[in-house]
């Protein structure tokens, strides 16, 4: 018979190199070099920065290392404000005071909207324009967008025209439909955005920090109301209609490539005024305050009129709320 043969052996030269995530160096015989390791890291980083400097001429590596704003000091916070302020007095020679005043205690904003009274005639839109620091032309930027629709219809926005021309208004068996960001409790823009330039703050108000916006405009997919807006060109803004008065994660000229809404005009509502369009409105329709002041307007409004929320069945639960008063 003939004799069993063993099975052959893998040779030791057979086995997979070692990796350099085992602590051994692939090139060398020993163990990898703790201070290589470190230059090969900062190595990579550098490298990183250096494609993203080459890609983009604006790029201020000051701004792209910067920790997240709510990391930021007290002195570090202030040298960031000072930069807005020096950046602005370059582009508009127009001298200017950016704000980063945080959210009050005790206070939640909430925005009201009569159906019944709007006449579309546009005026919060463009108080919006000048207060904000929207872009004039090219491109042509409204946080608030007016809907004109059928009342046979009710609201339908199979229906709805945003770009009705008019000689007059309100228009014969039309009513209009203002809609802006809804500050939503659970919004979903936030979830989207994945360097966290967007969140909401304590008040109610979700806001974005521009420079941390890549512009991947992820929340602007994300945000069921199409109240972003994205700055596909260098914002358009004459220095005779810049407002000086600005707020860090508001109303401070952006730069192109960029998205940008509204914040309930919180370089106004944190220092105890109203909005720019609440002021503007000449019928009355737009109500805004503390929705924790059972004395506040916006409360009356919840508490005795018919009140609901622009498409109620997403649950993102909007601190914005339409309501009939007539």
């Amino acid at each position: 018979m003939t004799p069993n043969k063993s099975l052959p052996v893998l040779s030791d030269a057979a086995a997979p190199p070692p990796s350099p995530r085992d602590g051994v160096d692939p090139i060398g015989d020993g163990p990898l070099d703790p201070a290589r390791r470190a230059f090969l890291r900062t190595a990579a980083a550098g490298t990183a920065v250096a494609a993203l400097a080459s890609c983009s001429s604006g790029v201020d590596m000051e701004d792209f290392l910067r920790k997240h704003f709510k990391e930021l000091s007290p002195d570090e916070l202030k040298k960031v404000l000072a930069k807005v302020e020096k950046r602005n007095q370059e582009r508009f020679g127009k001298r200017t005071t950016v704000s980063a005043k945080g959210p009050q205690p005790g206070v939640e904003y909430g925005y009201g909207l009569d159906i019944s009274r709007c006449v579309g005639c546009r005026r919060c839109v463009y108080a919006c324009v000048k207060e904000n620091n929207q872009s004039r032309t090219a491109p042509q930027i409204h946080w608030i967008q007016v809907l004109e629709m059928d009342k046979e219809h009710g609201v339908d926005l199979a229906h709805a025209d945003l770009y009705y021309e008019a000689d007059a208004v309100p228009r014969p068996g039309k009513f209009y439909f203002p809609v802006q960001c809804q500050q939503c409790r659970n919004p979903p823009c936030v979830k989207a955005c994945p360097t966290q330039a967007t969140w909401k703050e304590q008040d109610g108000i979700v806001v974005i920090d521009y420079d941390w916006c890549i512009g991947c405009r992820c929340c602007m997919s994300a945000c069921p109301y199409g109240a972003r807006h994205f700055n596909w060109a260098t914002p358009n803004l004459p220095p005779e209609e810049l407002n000086p008065d600005q707020h860090y994660l508001g109303n401070r000229p952006r730069p192109k490539g960029v998205v940008e809404k509204c914040t309930f005009c919180i370089q106004r509502v944190r220092e105890g005024r109203y909005t720019a369009c609440v002021e503007v409105c000449p019928v009355g329709a737009r109500k805004f305050g503390n929705l924790l002041d059972p004395e506040s307007e916006i409360r009356k409004v919840m508490e005795t009129k018919r009140v609901f929320v622009f498409k109620e069945e997403l649950a993102t639960h909007p601190q914005f709320y339409y309501f009939y008063a007539t």
